[in-house]
């Protein structure tokens, strides 16, 4: 694609890469075929190409953003999809954060949108606050239909029936391996996972001590930033990062890591990225860097630690390329595998680009693991757009849970807990993070949810 910045307008980082990026883009059009949003309004500006036009038309020109454009980039899910599609290499989740970030600047909303974001960019990131929010949700669910504004009723409709226990495990502490030690890493225990399901942080720590790892929950470490960060507000998303990066660093420095494990893929994606955020903060550039080198999703790590699941990962990813079916594992006792439906988040398939390690682990694990028709889209979660689009949030839940639920599991399996909550409250089958499933396998308690 053809840009026309000037020299002026290069000297912004943001607006440098995002030159870069428009330049990679050929106008193929290979990205609307997994656009889920274009799948379900059929606007060519609600597809990435059209999203891109308007994006540089916005920037070239440094035009004061219209409610048009606004709308569209708003409709932007982020699942990223495009970028996995993109035959180009073009970086569309730089581009459309940017774009995001300019918008917020630029644009004054109308006073209901400012304030619906100014409230979740307050509570969701905090998680006490949240478990209030959730509360206060709860008793006015009842009365969800008389509100006006549809974003509202998305609010109290997606809260939990039961809020979970605080778990301690969550405080700043160390936990000790129960096997010889083979690392020492850190757990990013997260913000709103720490209100929405406690037993995720606490499977994982017993599953990593289990195999050998000192697990440190590191001082001063929260919120990733994701969600301010796609809201567009930049301040309070790099302060979040930054609060975390020296969290990390101070563990780094200290007695040292070999490993920053994360297991919501949607703050993985965001944790990996902390380099790009932070190339021209004189302060913060190199450990940010090694923050994100050392950053990885829960699944890569286990693909390490339980070496069977590796060769399992690359028997699937050929059986994937050569369009065949792996033979399933047998049940204990003669009777047949648990069926898991393995839901893919878009933030670990498209924005991490892991795609076999979960299947592979759970089926090392026992499990009989089956996925949805057209996997790659998403579920409409998408951190806070189930909030703010509830509508077209709603068709792809929908959707989602068509093809999961077609596929007759006992459970569905996901990494991310938006994920989760989303396809969770639009079926009856139960919904359990990959990592509860494995430790359930290896000698941990059975997932509440599964006991419920």
């Amino acid at each position: 694609m053809q840009t026309h910045f000037t020299d002026q307008q290069l000297q912004d980082p943001g607006t440098e890469r995002a030159n870069e990026i428009l330049r990679a883009c050929v106008h193929c059009g290979f990205c609307t075929a997994t656009c889920p949003t274009y799948q379900v309004l059929g606007d060519e500006l609600d597809s990435p190409r059209g999203r891109i036009y308007l994006i540089k038309d916005m920037l070239e020109n440094e035009r004061v953003p219209d409610a048009k454009t606004v709308k569209h980039i708003d409709r932007c899910l982020s699942c990223l999809a495009c970028m996995t599609t993109c035959p180009s290499g073009v970086h569309y989740m730089h581009l459309v954060d940017h774009a995001r970030a300019y918008i917020e600047q630029n644009y004054q909303r109308p006073w209901s949108d400012r304030a619906l974001r100014w409230l979740l960019a307050r509570i969701i990131p905090h998680p006490m606050r949240f478990r209030a929010a959730l509360a206060g949700a709860k008793l006015g669910r009842p009365f969800a239909r008389l509100l006006p504004d549809p974003r509202l009723r998305a609010m109290l409709e997606m809260a939990p029936k039961t809020i979970p226990p605080v778990s301690r495990n969550d405080d700043p502490q160390s936990f000790a391996p129960e096997a010889p030690r083979r690392k020492r890493v850190a757990l990013m225990t997260g913000c709103a996972q720490k209100a929405l399901n406690t037993d995720i942080n606490d499977a994982t720590i017993r599953l990593l001590t289990r195999l050998g790892c000192e697990v440190v929950v590191a001082k001063g470490a929260g919120c990733c930033g994701a969600l301010t960060h796609h809201m567009g507000r930049e301040d309070e998303s790099h302060g979040s990062a930054a609060r975390n990066i020296r969290a990390w660093c101070a563990e780094i420095d200290g007695d040292g890591l070999d490993a920053i494990v994360i297991n919501t893929s949607g703050c993985g994606t965001t944790v990996k990225d902390y380099g790009h955020m932070f190339r021209t903060d004189a302060a913060l550039a190199g450990d940010a860097a090694r923050v994100s080198k050392l950053a990885c999703d829960i699944s890569e790590l286990l693909a390490e630690l339980m070496p069977e699941a590796d060769v399992t990962a690359r028997n699937l990813a050929k059986a994937e390329i050569a369009g065949t079916d792996m033979a399933e594992p047998t049940g204990a006792e003669g009777s047949g595998p648990i069926r898991v439906a393995y839901h893919a988040a878009c933030s670990l398939q498209h924005g991490q680009k892991i795609k076999t390690h979960p299947k592979a682990l759970l089926k090392g694990a026992g499990f009989e693991v089956v996925e949805p028709a057209d996997s790659h889209l998403c579920c409409g979660s998408a951190g806070t757009y189930n909030l703010l689009q509830p509508e077209i949030s709603g068709q792809l839940k929908a959707r989602k849970v068509r093809t999961l639920e077609a596929k007759q599991p006992d459970i569905i399996a996901a990494g991310n807990i938006g994920c989760m909550m989303q396809i969770g409250s639009g079926t009856g089958v139960p919904v359990v993070h990959t990592v509860e499933l494995l430790d359930w396998a290896t000698g941990g308690p059975k997932p509440r949810a599964l006991a419920e």
